[in-house]
């Protein structure tokens, strides 16, 4: 890993070089006062981890009203649905 290690001083002399190596799928590694700073990476693999915006439970539930033709929830369903921890089956 230290082939893919650089101050940040380091990284701001070879930035061109460290983009096209990132480009290439090698995440580069930048470290101030030797601990790890920031990490560069492709576009591509940014958008393939962050890239996506995940759908909360207020997207979920518009999104099976409009498949299911409107079916009305009350909010305590909903409030239910949102705040209830794995395994656990709300109780109406």
């Amino acid at each position: 890993m230290k082939d893919r290690e650089f101050s940040v001083a380091q990284a701001r002399d070879r930035l061109a070089n460290l983009v096209h190596q990132a480009e290439r799928g090698r995440a580069i590694h930048i470290t101030r006062r030797g601990k790890l700073a920031a990490v560069l990476i492709s576009a591509a693999e940014f958008e393939r981890t962050h890239g996506r915006r995940r759908q909360g439970v207020g997207d979920a539930i518009l999104a099976w009203r409009a498949k299911y033709g409107g079916v009305q929830l009350t909010n305590r369903e909903i409030d239910a649905w949102r705040d209830r921890s794995p395994g656990r089956i709300p109780e109406f």
